[in-house]
């Protein structure tokens, strides 16, 4: 396969169907950090690589996709272990956004996103900590789902931050996306319709100028479409408190993780990650006491609200990607209002689905209630017809 994009890596794997399913026919990458039988996942660090013996055994996500017919075409680019949205590698470059080459692919899915927006894979699998499925489907203009903490096994994952971690994928359509999700996820039929649909109010003020009208239209046609949707504070802290809980309980996890193999290897880090390293080896458990009772009463308090049966609605990142090779104050913000609206679904462990807009590489969100992930990708599927249905018409309405 011919990868100008940058997508996969060079060492590559490609593994035929085991079966056949719902993913007949499909062919999907794979994060280079979710183990293959006799490969070497290098988590986008040259010294992970070295340090680290082949896999024994294929993770088990993997297997559930081959033996629904599905076809692994290769294992994607990351970020340094994982640790990153913005899909900038310092050891081995960052893939190519095709929706907006001088810019950002995110990540620290970046490999994933790009293999599927340059159409070199139907879809691909990934996995989100901290908004590394989300944010480059986002940024390369994909449909993409961040599951139920828990939901999707781990097993044969290279983790980050254990309690936020998950397996997540993209596709370019919302058929695709739930046919995986068929596949991955183990759920109960429900017919019944969401009842409740809220945004949340302290989100919106994160969102670019330019972006905030076209994602206020896009939430007024859902209402068009779907019926009302109430305005309600989520975060009476603030979503920067929220957010510093997410990032403290992270760091703490992430250097319990990977203290041993860091201070034993010292391992090269490129410039931004080596910092969030150094700053994670600073937090003490007495540090996360707090943060850890916050996040049991923000899990409690929005399960509350929404149920079973509501949906939030929510800009994923605050708009558009940042330019390729920035840094500085600008970049900084832009991280932190990202984390902002990315820890929602982190803390509280919901399922999390990006809408891509039609036109530039941003969208919307919607988050659904505990265990409910097979209902929304249904309902962003059937979102999806309606929009597509609106596309016609309007083609028609210029002929």
């Amino acid at each position: 396969m011919r990868d100008r994009w940058g997508a996969f890596i060079e060492n590559n794997v490609n593994l035929a169907p085991t079966g056949s399913g719902k993913l007949n026919g499909l062919t999907f990458a794979a994060k280079d950090v979710i183990a293959i039988n006799n490969h070497s996942s290098g988590a986008g660090n040259p010294d992970w690589l070295r340090t680290h013996l082949p896999s024994t055994k294929t993770a088990p996500s993997i297997q559930s996709l081959l033996a629904e017919g599905a076809e692994l075409v290769g294992m994607t680019h990351t970020d340094e272990l994982m640790y990153s949205l913005n899909g900038e590698n310092f050891h081995y470059g960052t893939p190519i956004n095709p929706k907006a080459p001088h810019c950002i692919p995110g990540g620290s899915s970046s490999g994933s996103a790009v293999a599927v927006a340059a159409q070199l894979a139907d879809f691909a699998i990934g996995t989100d900590t901290g908004g590394s499925i989300r944010v480059p489907s986002s940024y390369c203009g994909l449909y993409g789902f961040r599951p139920t903490h828990g939901i999707v096994s781990m097993d044969g994952v290279i983790p980050l931050a254990e309690s936020f971690d998950t397996i997540g994928w993209m596709a370019n359509d919302s058929d695709t996306l739930l046919k995986v999700g068929e596949v991955l996820i183990e759920q109960s039929e429900i017919n019944e319709d969401f009842n409740a649909m809220y945004t949340i109010i302290e989100s919106w003020s994160l969102v670019d100028v330019d972006c905030a009208d076209v994602l206020t239209a896009h939430v007024k046609h859902i209402e068009n479409s779907l019926g009302p949707i109430a305005s309600a504070e989520f975060a009476q802290e603030g979503l920067a408190v929220w957010m510093d809980a997410f990032r403290y309980l992270q760091g703490f996890e992430i250097w319990r993780e990977h203290s041993q193999w860091i201070e034993r290897n010292n391992p090269f880090f490129g410039p931004g990650i080596s910092d969030r390293f150094r700053w994670a080896s600073t937090i003490k458990e007495s540090d996360c006491i707090a943060y850890l009772e916050l996040r049991t009463y923000l899990r409690n308090r929005v399960s509350n609200i929404i149920g079973e049966n509501g949906l939030l609605f929510l800009p994923t990142t605050p708009g558009v990607p940042p330019l390729l090779n920035q840094t500085g104050a600008l970049l900084e913000q832009r991280r932190r209002f990202t984390l902002q609206l990315s820890c929602i679904a982190g803390l509280t462990g919901l399922p999390q689905v990006h809408i891509p807009y039609k036109a530039d590489p941003f969208g919307i969100s919607i988050i659904a209630g505990h265990d409910q992930d097979l209902r929304l990708l249904r309902f962003v599927n059937q979102y999806a017809a309606l929009l597509s249905g609106e596309d016609k018409s309007d083609e028609a309405s210029n002929d």
